[in-house]
């Protein structure tokens, strides 16, 4: 019979990379995302339901990124890829974004990288971080064991509730946009 793993465990281990990903992969859906911006962005921008999810999401991923560097989870970042060669934000990463995510990104006038850093890296890591504001749920609620070791109890639970909230906003953007471009004749 198998152990059943500490609470916790599964959440602490790294995120898998699929390995070095077919350029075409990525930049297919980047791709996708111009050509869906292109034909829906202004129609997008001027939906008042869209509008509201953009100021919503941009309010919570600040507020996100700013407890990230408050609690010191930005800098450990940062050191572990500076100083270890990272793991978390590796090659493959990318390949859970959807057209329709990096879409958002460019209603928030994001800018899609069409080359990776590091041919080992996230296609959307950039020298400062993640290139993207609306981020892949993974990506946004990953803490290595780390991470989760060091942060006080309190903090930990402060900053995923934070956390918490930027995922459910770009959530609802991102199925927000779609019914839009649905009812729009997608």
């Amino acid at each position: 019979m198998s152990e059943v793993p500490e609470r916790g465990e599964y959440a602490s281990r790294p995120p898998r990379s699929v390995g070095p990903v077919p350029p075409p992969a990525i930049l297919e859906k980047i791709e996708t995302a111009r050509k869906l911006f292109e034909e829906y962005g202004a129609l997008l921008r001027a939906d008042a339901r869209v509008a509201a999810q953009l100021e919503c999401a941009r309010r919570k991923i600040e507020r996100s990124r700013k407890a990230n560097v408050e609690s010191g989870v930005a800098a450990a970042c940062r050191r572990c890829d500076e100083e270890e060669g990272g793991s978390c934000c590796g090659a493959g990463i990318e390949n859970r974004y959807t057209p329709v995510l990096l879409l958002a990104n460019l209603l928030m006038g994001k800018n899609l990288p069409l080359k990776r850093r590091s041919e080992n890296d996230c296609h959307f890591l950039g020298e400062t971080g993640c290139s993207l504001d609306a981020r892949h749920v993974l990506c946004v609620n990953y803490l290595c064991t780390r991470i989760q070791k060091e942060l006080p109890a309190r903090e930990l639970i402060r900053l995923q509730n934070i956390i918490g909230e930027e995922m459910d906003a770009v959530f609802l953007l991102h199925e927000t946009i779609k019914k839009t471009m649905k009812s729009a004749g997608t």
